[in-house]
């Protein structure tokens, strides 16, 4: 089979096509037959080494995780033999590949009709997407400020926190091109926070302050971020794509606002049953049509350099997908 690494740290240019024996699956794992593989944006910041910030550190042989829909041919020991044959979604390390082992604790069953672009997004980001609205208590007719609102995340982010009962939503994105991408999947106000005056528009825009911002961008975007709050307003932190890990004054604190982090992995060992249900839940969003992916690349397994190309260059919106097969062959679509 084919498989993408890196063995040396550096631009997208590091990535490998190597031919690898098929893995076999250990105690509770699942051997998946890779139909699509959603590409994040940490890994290429993970491929770039230590350097590229103090957060973003990983041993080589780089492996590349990935949001993997796939078919499950093999189980380890200890796994449901029934689990053979059914499609799911997982979240996964050496997930660029023809075949990928994922745990089976954490797959998510997907629906045969369920396009790729929607299944890949069951894995990790529309989890976190609702996850993170719920831990900032959004509240019917509450303004949420979502940062990184045309990312794989954020365009969830936008159409869920309506959902749930929105009354204004601001998205942010980092260029003036995707404010327009914004706006269409939801958002009322769009805002480009790579300009200076970015914290005056979102006031125009909410001159009494923001209930809720959601943010994985950090550094100065979530200092200002917190000045933005209203009384009572809460903040939720689920990343820091600058690779800048902020020291928050307290003080900033004291006008009645909050701050809480969030990680899916420490969410779902606090709270499985519950993690369980929401990934359900985003599952019907999803089948019925409620929830939706844009999906800016298709791409094959071969291509994964340009996926990180376009992740880099900050131009796409949405999800960017590999295909180990033609997306106009045996795949079932973006």
């Amino acid at each position: 089979m084919r498989r993408v690494r890196y063995y040396q740290y550096g631009g997208p240019e590091v990535l490998t096509v190597e031919d690898a024996d098929q893995p076999v699956p250990q105690a509770g794992q699942v051997l998946l037959r890779a139909e699509a593989i959603g590409v994040n944006f940490v890994d290429t910041r993970f491929r770039r080494g230590p350097g590229s910030g103090s957060i973003f550190q990983r041993p080589l042989p780089g492996r590349p995780t990935g949001d993997v829909v796939g078919t499950v041919t093999q189980v380890g020991p200890g796994v449901d033999a029934r689990l053979t044959g059914r499609r799911v979604a997982a979240l996964a390390e050496d997930a660029y590949a023809d075949y990928v082992v994922a745990e089976a604790a954490w797959l998510a069953d997907v629906p045969d009709h369920l396009a790729c672009g929607d299944a890949s997004m069951l894995a990790m980001s529309a989890p976190v997407a609702l996850r993170v609205l719920r831990a900032a208590r959004l509240s019917s007719g509450d303004t949420v400020l979502i940062h990184a609102a045309a990312g794989g995340i954020g365009h969830l982010a936008v159409q869920l926190a309506k959902i749930l009962g929105a009354g204004t939503v601001i998205g942010t994105a980092g260029s003036s091109g995707k404010l327009d991408f914004v706006r269409t999947v939801g958002a009322d106000v769009a805002v480009d926070y790579a300009l200076p005056d970015w914290p005056d528009q979102v006031r125009a825009a909410a001159p009494g302050g923001v209930d809720v911002v959601v943010d994985a961008v950090g550094g100065p975007v979530l200092q200002s971020s917190l000045d933005l709050l209203a009384p009572f307003g809460r903040a939720v932190v689920y990343g820091a794509a600058t690779g800048e890990l902020e020291q928050i004054p307290v003080v900033k604190l004291f006008a009645l606002r909050s701050v809480t982090g969030f990680n899916l992995t420490a969410w779902r060992q606090a709270d499985p049953d519950r993690a369980r249900h929401e990934t359900d839940e985003l599952t019907d969003l999803f089948a019925t049509g409620r929830l939706r992916t844009a999906v800016h690349a298709g791409l094959p397994l071969t291509a994964a350099a340009t996926a990180h190309e376009l992740i880099e260059a900050r131009s796409h919106t949405g999800r960017i997908l590999l295909f180990p097969t033609s997306p106009a062959g045996e795949t079932k679509g973006y």
